[in-house]
This record gives C-alpha cells, sequence and structure tokens, in this order.
C-alpha cells in the first residue's frame, strides 16, 4: 500500500488508516481481533485511537478500545514497531461535551497531557505512542502551555509526534506561531472531518496544510456512514450509530441531523450514480475521493463488521480520474456544504 509522510516528521504511514472507536461497543473483542488482521493483511499499518473510545463515550468503556489494541498486539505477536500507532487526549471538560474521564476533570494542560499519555500508554502495552493528538482544542488557553510538555515528550522517547484535531484554521496557525517563537516542535498533523459531503476543511485548512507542511488525516470519510448509502429513503438501520443517536439526548440528535439531513442525502444519492457509472463500489469511491488530496496523508476508516474491511481497503489502489473529480466538484457547487 502507498505511504505517505506525517507532516514534516521521519514517519510515513499506509495511504488508508484504521481508525478504531468502534472496538468495545460496535464490535466485540472477537470481531474487532479480525479487523486488526485484515487490516494489517490488506497493507494498514496506522491505526487511530483515543483514550475516550469506544464512541458513543461512557465512564463504564473510556479506554477500553486503547486496551484491546494492546492486548490485540500481544496476542498475536505483532512486532510493535512494524504499526505507527496514534492516540488521543481528551479534550476539555467545559464546552460542547464533558469527557468521561478523569472524574470530569479534563483539560489541555501539560499536566492533564502527561497524565493521559501514561493512561495511554499503560493501556496500549507500550513505552511510547508514534503520533499523539489533542482530540479536540480549548481555544481559550495559551497552546504553549500544551506544546511545552508535547516537547518534553518527544525528547523523552514518549510520543514521536504530536497532532490537533477538529481544529481551526485559526487555532492551527496559534499551534504552529506559538512553537515557533519558542523554539519547540511544531503539530505535525490536523485530524478533522472532511468527507465529499464535508468539503469544508478544502476552505481554508488545505492550504494551510500544504504551506505549512502539516498533514491531514481526515475521519469519517464516508460522512458517518451516509456515503455507504445505509440511510438512504429514510432508512435507520438497527446498531448503526445514527439511527441510535436519533433516540438519543439532545447533543446526539444535533449530531445525527448534522451528517443525516435531506441535503446529505441527495449529495450521496448523486455520488452513488458516478460511483456506480464508474463501476466503483460507492464506499470505495467515497474513500478514494478523500485520499486523492495532496495534503492528505492517511485516510480513516473505521468498521464493526469484518466484511465491511476490504471495500474500504479497495481504494488504496483506486485512482479517480480528474475528469470525475471536477464533475464531484460541479455537482457540490449545486449542494454547497451539505452537513451545514
Amino acid at each position: 500500500m502507498e505511504k505517505r509522510r506525517l507532516g514534516k516528521s521521519g514517519m510515513v504511514v499506509s495511504v488508508i488508516g484504521l481508525g478504531t472507536m468502534t472496538f468495545g461497543t460496535q464490535a466485540d473483542k472477537e470481531e474487532s481481533y479480525k479487523i486488526m488482521d485484515a487490516a494489517v493483511e490488506g497493507g494498514i499499518d496506522f491505526f487511530d485511537a483515543a483514550e475516550l473510545y469506544p464512541i458513543p463515550a461512557s465512564k463504564e468503556l473510556a479506554g477500553l478500545t486503547e486496551e484491546w489494541i494492546g492486548s490485540w498486539i500481544r496476542d498475536q505477536g505483532i512486532k510493535r514497531e512494524s504499526l505507527i500507532l496514534a492516540s488521543k487526549v481528551a479534550g476539555p471538560a467545559h464546552g460542547w461535551f464533558n469527557p468521561p474521564v478523569r472524574s470530569d476533570k479534563s483539560a489541555v494542560d501539560g499536566f492533564t497531557i502527561r497524565r493521559a499519555l501514561e493512561g495511554s500508554l499503560k493501556r496500549m502495552k507500550t513505552d511510547y505512542i508514534d503520533l499523539y493528538q489533542v482530540h479536540w482544542p480549548d481555544s481559550g488557553m495559551r497552546a504553549l502551555d500544551a506544546i511545552e510538555t508535547l516537547d518534553n515528550l518527544v525528547r523523552e522517547g514518549k510520543i514521536r509526534a504530536y497532532g490537533v484535531s477538529n481544529e481551526t484554521c485559526y487555532g492551527l496557525m496559534k499551534w504552529l506561531s506559538a512553537a515557533d517563537a519558542e523554539g519547540l516542535k511544531r503539530a505535525d498533523t490536523i485530524q478533522n472531518n472532511f468527507s465529499v459531503n464535508n468539503r469544508r476543511f478544502e476552505d481554508e485548512l488545505g492550504a494551510c496544510c500544504l504551506g505549512e507542511g502539516v498533514s491531514s488525516l481526515p475521519y469519517s470519510p464516508l460522512g458517518g456512514g451516509v456515503l455507504a448509502g445505509k440511510y438512504g429513503k429514510g432508512a435507520t438501520p438497527k446498531g448503526a450509530r445514527f439511527s441510535e443517536y436519533l433516540k438519543g439526548n439532545e447533543r446526539q440528535l444535533l449530531m445525527a441531523s448534522r451528517f443525516v439531513n435531506e441535503n446529505t442525502l441527495a449529495n450521496t444519492e448523486a455520488i452513488h450514480t458516478i460511483a456506480e457509472r464508474e463501476g466503483i463500489d460507492p464506499v470505495t469511491f467515497a474513500i478514494a475521493w478523500s485520499k486523492q488530496h495532496e495534503f492528505v496523508a492517511s485516510t480513516l476508516i473505521g468498521v464493526s463488521k469484518l466484511d465491511q474491511l476490504a471495500a474500504h481497503i479497495a481504494a488504496a489502489e483506486v485512482t479517480i480520474s480528474s475528469e470525475v473529480m471536477k464533475e464531484i466538484d460541479e455537482l457540490n457547487k449545486l449542494n454547497l456544504y451539505p452537513m451545514g
């Protein structure tokens, strides 16, 4: 599988990466092991986790995904250095969501980052994490308070590089400029939502990544599964995330309506028509579209069943023609920002 560099770091990763947030809720341990086995066999060497996973996050399950990844590496006799492991420290407890870790007192300061990393290292049964990311930002605090600790963790060999997630262009530039001003290690990656249903990353962040040497790690390339077609014609398949969220709390309902709405379903139908005309599985097509951007290092996929994986991995070998990419651009002009 093609490899691409993470920012300006020394690491290169498979162009398709394995997201693991379903491990522990939608996928049980046996199925999760099978998915990880097949991912490695298919050429994936980049796994992305978080201290909060699995999703939906809960106090009872937080950290379970990392535990299973660590156990899988040990049980299957995987050489640790053969994988690039990424994880994340939860964002701040105030704001849009209070993560169920550290007694509801999570923060993005140096003290918390170090404690969170220690927990991840223990659960993943390793002495280092290759890429450590801030799960979502705290725009009101000094970025330097986190950067100094992350820089020290690199020097100590506990992480190799760090990145941000769910950040704005302004926020990313704050991280970079603060590091530059103090001569500290810069962020190498940004992990944001990006799909043919949600192209906002291209507005400014894409240019920022290219200009600053930061790699994008798009998550949700299927628009939360919508681009797979599972929610077409009002369907709410059993066990699907947004089927459950539509019965959930206010925050879950808001998220579900962003991903599953009239505009996203219309755009999905149009994309399916193009993919089928081109003879490409719509799932493969959507992931291939994501990886075909210059600012992308690795597109993060997520599955809950082993039989879903093949269509995702197949995207590594698919190149959409420039003519079809332009056709999609014209299509999206007629339905701007389906996810709002």
